[in-house]
């Protein structure tokens, strides 16, 4: 008499955790099956010990910094002003110019406990309190300097300090003084148009003279 076959056992059942266990086993690698996950870390990006306090656009802000934070980055994680750009991150593009007691800084190689006691102006502080843009930016618009508009904001706070520092009195010598302003569009013709014709409007209103 013929007994019925037994049928094969079924093959487990393959989902992630198994799929998970079977490929460290293969690697060697110790699995604790019913390890509790870690709980997650407490966030320590704007953690700090150094208190610093610092005027961004003429606010005052008392700050407990990380110390090696660089300024570019306290200004864009820590106190939400994203104008200047992380460009190259190694001081070369000047997409993340701003100023510092007025004097023009790549904020990417300058440590933010490093502007203790210091004004820093931002491009989102260089208008007018009635909105009225400044006349570098309003230069900038109407000579089409810009294409992609990344490194826009740095150009604009060189620029700025391109004229106040009395470097704006020839083509020759706004091109050496802008150098360190990289556009990737290629926007420089109109770069330079927009610088020379916002330099007198700055040395009236601001009542600077050529150096």
């Amino acid at each position: 008499m013929n007994h019925p076959s037994t049928p094969p056992p079924a093959a487990p059942q393959l989902n992630r955790r198994t799929f998970m266990m079977s490929t460290a086993a293969g690697a060697g690698v110790a699995v604790t099956p019913h390890a509790a996950a870690a709980p997650d870390a407490p966030p320590t990006a704007h953690a700090g010990t150094q208190p610093t306090q610092v005027s961004v656009n003429g606010q005052p802000h008392a700050l407990m910094l990380e110390p090696r934070a660089s300024l570019l980055d306290v200004l864009r994680e820590q106190l939400g002003l994203t104008g200047a750009k992380k460009g190259c991150d190694h001081g070369q593009c000047g997409a993340c110019t701003v100023h510092l007691d007025g004097r023009r800084v790549a904020s990417c190689l300058t440590l933010a406990v490093k502007a203790d006691g210091c004004a820093v102006t931002t491009i989102e502080g260089i208008e007018s309190a009635d909105g009225t843009l400044h006349p570098m930016q309003q230069a900038f618009v109407d000579h089409d300097a810009l294409q992609c508009g990344y490194c826009t904001p740095g150009q604009v706070m060189a620029a700025i300090a391109c004229v106040r520092e009395g470097h704006a009195t020839s083509d020759a010598q706004i091109r050496e003084y802008m150098s360190g302003n990289l556009c990737r569009c290629g926007a420089y013709a109109g770069i330079l148009e927009a610088i020379r014709e916002a330099a007198p409007q700055m040395l009236h209103r601001e009542g600077l003279r050529h150096a």
